[in-house]
């Protein structure tokens, strides 16, 4: 008799998880609290490195991995540190792989939610939300809902976010704590007209600002090219298959971070002409392409970002309930690792649920290695966050400085960068 696994949210982690196990004839279902699968059509594009791009391959059926790969956006030529009047201190060039498996990859969220639903229509029940477990005698969980309704399974899979109420009830001593740094993020169109008001960079590569002190500038572009509009339809329709793609056009993604304090008044509450006018603001001084892609995006793309990151906890004895992605380890942005992560979550939880082991066994081995890989993102990517927003002008001076050197000595920099 084969084993009832239930997954707890259905985001990029947990629908990944569940393609693996689908195709891999599990018995697998994922609890979803959106009550409908195109209640999620919005956001920003999302960089796939290699971890996921490895990770989609194994986990999706062919059809889909192949649709994956012709929805991504061009690839970019690498990532530059720029100071912010556009003078380029650095530019790291990541040469193509020769494989779509070990490359990196520019989608759509939207894009990339809707292919991992594909296929899917039998396992994801929507309008789920998830209140609390109880243990039952033989081991197995119950599962129960804002609606009323339960359910049971002998593998329950906390892949419900930041927020988990998986991980509270499981893991109340694992905490989620604000960074005290907040992002603010848009979308500049890109069109035949727009890519003549800023410099070329600024859509062919990613993209690193940084000013004197106190801030930071990423941008990176989610490039669809100048040709006819892709053979899907609108945002919300179909292609021959059933499944919603995302066409709103190629863009650049923009996201600016500073602390709490340095903004000029509470930010929650501001509607996106708001947020992109103080951002808009504290850019005065920069360069006037770089104030262009804030100025010009449209307020309806421009979202408030609070920065927010687990804090690692040790070892936990393994039992029938196990977490992936933000539901325990949840990261700042500022690596561009976290949907990446809980992707390779997602494999390498697959691959231990279906080769046969105890399944306590091999959830314990899971989250070994689970703990270590993603634990250290999550201090990368914190300490990124803090030399993103943080330093001084003479710190940032002396970056810049070794930035210029790097650049200037190319053994120099393949020893640091390799």
């Amino acid at each position: 008799m084969s084993l009832r696994i239930a997954v707890i949210g259905g985001g990029v982690g947990g629908l990944c998880l569940a393609q693996g196990l689908h195709k891999a004839g599990a018995d697998v279902t994922v609890h979803e609290r959106d009550r409908t699968p195109g209640d999620r059509l919005q956001g920003y594009r999302v960089h796939i490195d290699p971890n996921g791009a490895r990770a989609l391959h194994d986990c999706l059926p062919p059809r889909l991995w192949e649709t994956f790969v012709a929805t991504t956006g061009a690839r970019g030529q690498g990532l530059a540190f720029l100071t912010e009047q556009l003078e380029e201190l650095l530019l790291l060039p990541v040469p193509p792989s020769g494989d779509p498996v070990d490359d990196h990859h520019s989608v759509s969220r939207i894009t990339l939610r809707q292919i991992l639903l594909s296929g899917l229509e039998e396992v994801v029940r929507f309008g789920k939300t998830f209140e609390r477990y109880e243990r039952e005698p033989g081991g197995r969980t119950r599962l129960f809902f804002q609606d009323g309704s339960s359910d049971v399974a002998d593998i329950v899979v906390g892949a419900d976010g930041g927020n988990s109420r998986v991980r509270k009830q499981y893991l109340p001593h694992a905490r989620r704590v604000d960074t005290g740094i907040i992002g603010i993020a848009g979308k500049f169109a890109l069109t035949p007209d727009t890519r003549d008001m800023i410099h070329p960079g600024l859509y062919q590569r990613a993209n690193s600002v940084i000013p004197p002190k106190g801030a930071g500038l990423f941008c990176a572009p989610h490039d669809l090219g100048e040709g006819p509009e892709p053979p899907y339809g609108e945002i919300g329709g179909t292609d021959r298959e059933g499944a919603l793609y995302d066409n709103t056009g190629s863009y650049v993604l923009w996201a600016f971070a500073a602390r709490n304090e340095r903004y000029p008044r509470n930010m929650a509450e501001l509607p996106g002409e708001e947020l992109r006018g103080t951002v808009a603001g504290l850019m005065s001084t920069w360069h006037p392409d770089l104030r262009r892609l804030v100025t010009m995006s449209h307020p309806d793309t421009v979202s408030l970002l609070p920065i927010r990151t687990s804090v690692p906890v040790g070892p936990w004895p393994a039992t029938t309930i196990t977490l992936l992605g933000d539901a325990v380890h949840s990261m700042t942005p500022m690596r561009g690792v976290g949907a990446n992560t809980a992707l390779r979550d997602a494999h390498l939880l697959c691959r231990a649920l279906t080769g046969g082991r105890d399944p306590v066994e091999a959830i314990a081995a899971y989250e070994a290695e689970m703990r270590e890989y993603g634990f250290a993102a999550v201090r990368d990517s914190m300490r990124a966050a803090r030399q993103f927003v943080g330093g001084g002008t003479l710190a940032r001076l002396g970056f810049k400085t070794f930035l210029r050197t790097a650049r200037r000595y190319p053994a120099f920099r393949r020893k640091v960068f390799s």
